[in-house]
């Protein structure tokens, strides 16, 4: 695009003196008409780690009549500082100030939309919070409102093993060097050793927070939802970890509310697998004219909410398409949707409730092999397989053939009354759709720690064997259940890897009768029209530019060792985070990238103590000028009574080793 200006770098100062680093894209318009500008504002590294996916959207903002500029948070990247914690008060304290410099530049008319995807949309709902004058629009992708309910550190209260994961991946990012050529070969080392030697290991700081406290509260703009005054557009994937959000933004903010859900997973929309795809640049850019030029697209005269509503589908690691179709709603809660319970009799589940004997289940703790990740990312086998493998380890309760079919849309829920033998435990809930073959895909999950079955502030142990009544709330779908498929609910004691194990082996105790499954029906009969048709995604508006160097290569594996029964979740990526990419060359900057990763998580079926976690990494940046390497490894293990957690960290510059630590954290159980 020859009329757009390209501005590698650019400096945003800061009030305290820090600097922070950005890519800038300007119209040529711009220097003597002044545009509202996009911001994207993650960690990812604007330089090299997210340049390619930047090019996919930033130039068509500017080609559309926007200044668009990407900035890395402080102490990533080119920028300055020290990272503190995943959205920290100083991380969206420097957001609100970054919008007010963008309206102070000669090039913007004082106009500023926000977006970004899983960190950028926590960050753009947080910054909205903090009111910045000149920030007229938000565009979240992909993230929550809610850390507590809503995110990789807790599920229903239960310890999240992607605490561990994600946490892992941020021990290395949080010590990735600058780029000499940008902030001089001079001071790079300075800034990289700083990094290296403030770093904490993360996983076991959030894991000091193992109920609601203030340090989940924070940066949840769920506690006080009337901050957020800004039109906002949503746009999520049923295959994403962030599926409530939207139905709780829906009800709750007081400004103009856009939700788009697909089926993707954690992908804009225009890259979304499972697919169709959408224009997710186009549909922002109809959301920005409108709220940030005033022209009048029609975006804001259509019902506000969109949702793929997925048809049933045989159960598979990688799902490439779905079939269903696009609805729309006009409000949430919907009109269109009531709820339908369905009772747990001994085994069967019911329009009405009958008494019988109560069914126990203590669940292996292997129990979960087809769970896949709970947010997957579209790398193959990362999505649930056939739910027909673990349902030997659970309570299962079956439906009737279904007659015609079964639209459900919102959050499932299930009412327990329950006992359990330990005083620790959870319940895991599965809701399924059986197949006439017998294949069992899932339609969606939930998990209740019964610690917090009183309060998520404060732990209360089980009295083992007295009943009780609790609720597990399922995350949101939109699925179509056909007919001749029937409804299944699996109900188990463990859900491994997806969840840490509760210390003891628990059996679960449900007395029939009186619990039951309360399913969001749609109405079938509420469409006047069909939805407007979403176009296709632009072809990138810059070629990709960069060099394949070495081929890499994945595995995705469970095994047993029949030596000893243990099982083993292996995820090896030679590329990084989002595929099998081996090493290449951005052209543009002559940078080699390199990633490996390698996460196992180990367990045996009879002893909950026995679970280790495993994340061994490397990341290297190579160039004529420039070479540096970084190795990490964490663990998790745990005793009845604490988690035990080790962190190694070692750096080079060229054949120099630079840097070298490890730490060992013990860190208290509670009611965990």
């Amino acid at each position: 695009m020859s009329n757009i200006e390209v501005i590698e770098t650019v400096w945003i100062p800061l009030p305290d003196g820090t600097n922070l680093a950005a890519r800038l894209w300007l119209p040529e318009s711009a220097n003597s008409n002044p545009l509202p500008c996009i911001l994207e504002y993650i960690p990812y590294r604007r330089r090299d780690r997210t340049r390619m996916r930047d090019e996919s959207m930033h130039p068509h903002f500017a080609a559309a009549g926007y200044a668009s500029i990407r900035v890395d948070i402080r102490g990533y990247g080119d920028s300055e500082g020290v990272a503190e914690d995943e959205y920290s008060h100083q991380e969206i304290r420097d957001g609100h100030d970054i919008i007010q410099w963008i309206a102070d530049q000669d090039w913007c008319d004082g106009n500023v939309g926000m977006f970004g995807k899983s960190w950028g949309a926590y960050n753009a709902f947080q910054v909205a919070a903090t009111r910045p004058p000149a920030l007229k629009a938000i565009a979240p992708v992909m993230g929550t409102d809610d850390r507590w309910r809503e995110d990789i550190h807790f599920y229903g209260g239960c310890l999240a093993n992607d605490n561990f994961w994600w946490g892992s991946i941020m021990q290395l990012y949080n010590v990735l060097p600058p780029d000499p050529e940008v902030v001089g070969a001079d001071r790079w080392i300075d800034m990289w050793r700083e990094r290296l030697e403030e770093a904490e290991f993360w996983p076991a700081k959030w894991l000091e927070h193992q109920t609601h406290d203030e340090m989940w509260r924070r940066g949840s703009i769920c506690e006080n939802y009337s901050d957020v005054e800004v039109p906002v557009y949503f746009f999520g994937g049923w295959m994403d970890l962030y599926r409530d959000t939207p139905f709780r933004i829906a009800e709750h903010l007081s400004g103009p509310v856009k939700i788009l859900m697909g089926p993707w997973a954690h992908l804009y929309p225009h890259e979304g697998v499972p697919g169709p795809k959408a224009d997710f640049v186009g549909e922002v850019i109809r959301f920005w004219d409108h709220w940030l030029k005033g022209i009048d697209t029609g975006l804001m005269d259509e019902p506000p909410l969109r949702f793929f509503l997925q048809d049933s589908a045989a159960p598979t690691g990688t799902h490439i398409e779905r079939k269903g179709r696009w609805i729309e709603e006009p409000s949430w809660p919907s009109p269109n949707v009531a709820n339908q319970a369905l009772w747990l009799n001994e085994l069967a589940l019911e329009e009405k409730p009958a008494s019988g004997a109560t069914l126990s289940i203590c669940s292996p703790q292997n129990f979960g092999a087809a769970a896949g990740d709970m947010c997957s990312f579209a790398i193959p086998g990362d999505m649930a397989a056939d739910c027909r493998i673990d349902a030997g380890g659970a309570l299962q309760f079956t439906g009737a053939p279904l007659e015609d079919a079964l639209d459900i849309l919102g959050q499932p829920s299930v009412d327990l009354t329950m006992s359990a033998d330990q005083t620790q435990g959870f319940v895991a809930t599965l809701l399924v759709d059986k197949a006439p073959d017998g294949a069992q895909t899932l339609i969606a999950r939930g998990f209740c720690n019964l610690n917090h079955r009183i309060s998520d502030t404060v732990p209360t142990p089980i009295t083992p064997g007295e009943e009780m009544t609790v609720t597990v709330p399922m995350y949101g779908t939109g699925y179509r259940v056909l007919p001749g498929h029937r409804i299944v609910l699996q109900i188990a004691s463990t859900y491994w890897p997806v969840l840490w194990p509760a210390p003891e082996p628990v059996t679960l105790t449900i007395r029939p009768g009186s619990s039951h499954l309360t399913l969001p029906i749609r109405s079938q009969d509420t469409e006047a029209s069909e939805p407007r048709p979403l176009p296709e995604p632009k072809a990138p508006a810059v070629a990709p530019r960069k060099t394949k160097v070495r081929s890499g290569s994945m595995e995705r594996s469970v095994n047993t060792d029949l030596t000893n029964g243990e099982m083993t979740h292996r995820f090896f990526l030679d590329g990084g985070v989002f595929g099998p990419v081996g090493d290449f060359r951005l052209d543009d900057i002559g940078t080699v990238l390199s990633d490996v990763s390698d996460r196992k998580y180990t367990i045996h079926p009879g002893d909950p103590l026995s679970a280790v976690a495993t994340m061994e990494q490397t990341a290297g940046f190579d160039r004529e000028d420039w070479s540096a390497k970084i190795w990490t490894f964490s663990e998790q293990r745990a005793t009845a009574t604490e988690f035990h957690l080790t962190s190694r960290l070692k750096a080079w510059s060229g054949d120099e080793m630079i840097f070298e630590e490890e730490h060992t954290h013990v860190i208290p159980r509670n009611g965990m």
